[in-house]
């Protein structure tokens, strides 16, 4: 194996795009880790994932983006061996959503003997699945919105008794892809002729589908987690997010990404003793999981009522995303956040841990 101290530059394969919804995004945090990375300690080599799969070679650089555009692996680009991968001595999977977030990647990887950034098959598909993240943090004692899971195929095969279950949440509920990120194909429902066609939306995202209870007027806060060379896990400073009032009725895709209607404010104005208690509940959301490398941990607070709604394994990583802002307020800079991620991934053996 290359090092970084041993006068040849370590290689790392950094992997984007993907087959998800989530793809553009994927394509933005490979172009801004890219830009971070410290060349004189990296030989850094971009392998993109087509939206049809094909695994190619593609430079994540769109210099002429508009304003809410988001890029996408090229289809012509020239396809690349297997190898380009394996040689590395790190892969960097800057995945999101399914296929590639959801431990797909991190087990194909595992057979390849392969380090890489972030969490293992496990936590990955654990952290991925809504509706299998809630037994896990309810099994840890973590507090959370009561929800109605609907597995693949029940929905048609079982319909009235869903809908009655769904009805005893009350109104308004969330139905949300079990699989999914970016908050896509989630649909708030205010009204019950909302629900069918809201369930009908999340699955075309995925036929596994969560309807959760809404929890109107709470605030939404996030906490980042790193892992350090040691394995030991420490959480970044507490964030909110914020919505404009009448441009969305929740945090959707849009807000997110495409209309700037959305802001992040770090630190949020918490009391020290509830940013403390998100702090902790984040570190343990983390270690119930089974959690490596990085994660956010997103929570709604709703006066002193605290309840944890989701955990990413790999969240968004641009220079504008809450998981960097987090560490930056936290005395991380982003390129200094992203060459600790690669040096956690290097000390950790391959095999299983």
């Amino acid at each position: 194996m290359s090092s970084s101290t041993g006068g040849s530059r370590t290689r790392v394969c950094l992997v984007y795009g993907g087959r998800s919804s989530e793809h553009g995004v994927s394509c933005l945090t490979a172009r801004e880790v890219l830009s971070v990375i410290d060349v004189s300690r990296y030989d850094v080599h971009a392998v993109g994932i087509t939206r049809s799969g094909r695994w190619v070679s593609a430079d994540p650089r769109w210099p002429d983006l508009a304003p809410g555009e988001l890029p996408e692996v090229d289809e012509t680009a020239p396809a690349v061996p297997w190898e380009s991968v394996t040689d590395a001595d790190v892969v960097f999977p800057l995945l999101h959503g399914p296929w590639g977030e959801d431990g797909t990647l991190q087990g194909l990887l595992d057979l390849a003997d392969v380090r890489y950034v972030g969490a293992g098959v496990l936590a990955s598909a654990v952290g991925m699945d809504k509706a299998f993240a809630k037994v896990v943090f309810a099994a840890a004692g973590l507090p959370q919105l009561p929800y109605v899971p609907i597995e693949s195929g029940a929905w048609p095969s079982d319909r009235p008794r869903i809908e009655a279950r769904v009805r005893a949440l009350g109104l308004p509920v969330f139905v949300k892809p079990s699989r999914a990120g970016s908050s896509s194909g989630v649909v708030r429902v205010d009204t019950w002729d909302q629900l069918a066609p809201a369930i009908e939306q999340a699955r075309d995202f995925d036929p596994k589908v969560v309807v959760e209870a809404g929890k109107v007027g709470a605030r939404e806060v996030e906490c980042g987690i790193v892992q350090g060379v040691d394995g030991t896990p420490r959480a970044s400073v507490v964030g909110e997010v914020r919505v404009e009032h009448g441009a969305h009725t929740f945090y959707d895709f849009e807000a997110k990404y495409v209309d700037g209607t959305s802001a992040n404010v770090v630190p949020a104005e918490l009391s020290p003793t509830v940013s403390e208690r998100i702090r902790a509940y984040a570190l343990q959301a983390f270690q119930a999981i089974g959690g490596e490398g990085l994660a956010r941990v997103d929570f709604f607070l709703d006066g002193d009522e605290l309840v944890i709604n989701e955990i990413n394994t790999m969240p968004g990583f641009t220079t504008s995303s809450m998981f960097p802002l987090l560490w930056e307020a936290s005395g991380v800079p982003y390129a200094e956040l992203v060459d600790q991620l690669l040096q956690q991934a290097l000390s950790r053996p391959t095999g299983l841990r």
